[in-house]
This record gives C-alpha cells, sequence and structure tokens, in this order.
C-alpha cells in the first residue's frame, strides 16, 4: 500500500536537520511525504551565528482548512520540535481531523537534552507536549524529555527499573508505544529502550563520542519510515539505530562537516534494511 504521511515541524534552509532530513528518509522509504513547516531558519541554531527565523504558526490553519476542503487525509502523522504551545494545540486539531481512522500519531517531544529543557521552553510548554503525548500512538523521547514530562528525577546513572518506571509513566494507556533514546547501562554503549504493552525490549549500539546535531531527527524519521512501512516498533526502533550510528561514523572523518551528519549516502542501507 502506498501510504501518505504528514510531518509537523520547522524547517532548517541548511544544517541537516528537521524537515531537511525528514523529508528525504520518509521518501526514501516509500512513503508519499507530506510537510508543514512550523517555522523556517536560514541554518539551525547550534554554532551558526545571525541565523534567520520566521515562525509559520498563523500559516497552519489556512492550510489545514485547505486540505479540509480538498479532502485531504493521511495515513499516519509524525510531529518533531514545535515551537510554541499554540503549535501544539494547532497540531492536535489536525490529529483530530485529517488522520484517516487508525492512522498513527508518532509525536517526537523534541524540547530537551542533557537533563534540560531548551531555553525556549518552560513548565507551561511541557504541561501541554503531556497533552500531544497522552494522544499519541508513539512516543520518542529521549531519558531528558521522558522526565519533564512524567516529573520523575532526571538521572545519568540508572538501571533497568527505572528506565522501565519512566516507560510505564509515560504511557497514557496500555496500547501506547514508547521508544526511550539514549538509554546506555554501560561504557562505550547506549540504545534503545521499546516499551509496548507491558513489555520492555532493549536494543544496545555503540555510542559514538563526539556528538552530532540532527541525530536524533535522523533516528524519528527513519523508526517512522521503517513503522509506517510495516515493521514491528521493535525491528523499527533497531533499524533507526543501525542508520543513524551509521551516518554518524561516516561523517566523522570530516571535520568541516561540524553542522550535521551525512546522512544521505547511507539511504540506500535504510532501503535495504526496509
Amino acid at each position: 500500500m502506498y501510504k501518505r504521511i504528514l510531518t509537523i515541524q520547522d524547517i532548517s534552509c541548511v544544517g541537516q536537520c528537521s524537515l531537511t532530513v525528514a523529508l528525504p528518509i520518509l521518501s526514501a522509504c516509500g512513503l508519499e511525504t507530506v510537510i508543514l513547516p512550523s517555522a523556517i531558519l536560514s541554518t539551525h541554531t547550534g554554532g551558526f551565528k545571525g541565523f534567520t527565523f520566521r515562525d509559520l504558526t498563523d500559516d497552519i490553519d489556512g492550510i489545514a482548512d485547505h486540505w479540509a476542503k480538498e479532502g485531504i487525509f493521511f495515513d499516519g502523522l509524525y510531529t518533531g520540535y514545535l515551537g510554541s504551545v499554540s503549535q501544539i494545540d494547532k497540531v492536535i486539531s489536525i490529529a483530530d481531523t485529517r488522520l484517516k481512522e487508525g492512522a498513527p500519531l508518532i509525536v517526537d517531544p523534541a524540547m530537551a537534552d542533557n537533563g534540560k529543557l531548551y531555553s525556549i521552553f518552560d513548565d507551561e510548554f511541557v504541561k501541554n507536549m503531556r497533552r500531544l503525548t497522552d494522544k499519541a500512538d508513539i512516543i520518542l523521547p529521549n531519558i531528558t524529555e521522558a522526565s519533564f514530562l512524567t516529573g520523575i528525577e532526571y538521572k545519568e546513572t540508572y538501571d533497568d527499573a527505572y528506565i522501565r518506571q519512566l516507560a510505564e509513566s509515560l504511557a497514557a494507556n496500555d496500547r501506547q508505544i514508547v521508544v526511550l533514546t539514549g538509554v546506555g547501562y554501560r561504557e562505550g554503549k547506549t540504545g534503545v529502550a521499546v516499551y509496548q504493552g507491558g513489555t520492555l525490549q532493549y536494543y544496545e549500539h555503540e555510542k559514538v563520542a563526539k556528538g552530532s546535531h540532527g541525530t536524533g531527527d535522523i533516528y524519528a524519521s527513519a523508526f517512522v519510515g521503517a513503522y509506517t512501512q510495516g515493521h514491528s516498533a521493535y525491528d523499527a526502533a533497531v533499524i533507526a539505530a543501525d542508520y543513524t550510528v551509521r551516518c554518524i561514523l561516516g561523517t566523522q572523518s570530516d571535520p568541516d562537516h561540524w553542522y550535521g551528519v551525512k546522512f544521505e549516502p547511507q539511504l540506500k542501507y535504510l532501503i535495504n534494511r526496509l
């Protein structure tokens, strides 16, 4: 089946993140990919100076209204970075009105990392993001985001019981799937934990010492592509993890490519895995 998926997030013209990552990866996965930009930036904000920014919140309702008039519906909705409570409200409205029956809502609550919220966000945003994640079929947080969404203390050192507590507290109902990223129990390793129907599965992979901008978007997009094309949540999590690691390793030898990772040369690998 040829599926149409909508992704809502910002677009950085340069920087290999958000929509400039989601669109090609989802398309490579064989999906008709519809985009709704929440904002447009000349570059991403991680290391560039003097970037331009235009908030597109006021355009979202008109776009959604036009889709309604045209009778356009979607086989899935995947959200990334959202910049305000107002945008969360609009996403919830689109999820309620433009998704086909049974189509998944997949939320990457991109708002925090390393124990801290991004500087633009506050507790009110977290509370409203929880409204969105409660509606989701699948949630893709890192440990920091899961901590803020559940109110559970953030820990850098933890065990399986802590990860299970985060996942169980985040799941709003029995059908929800939680995919926790950046879960590492030992030195030099990290991985993903998939919680579904009371079962917690873990996949460990190499931890690349040098961090890279946009890898969360690459992971989430690859996961959504694999899952929407019929792979189980756990298998999609594994495929996305392996793909993301390959993208990072393929960039490490190029010091000039500091602003993102070279995900495009690895798209053939992703396609073959699917």
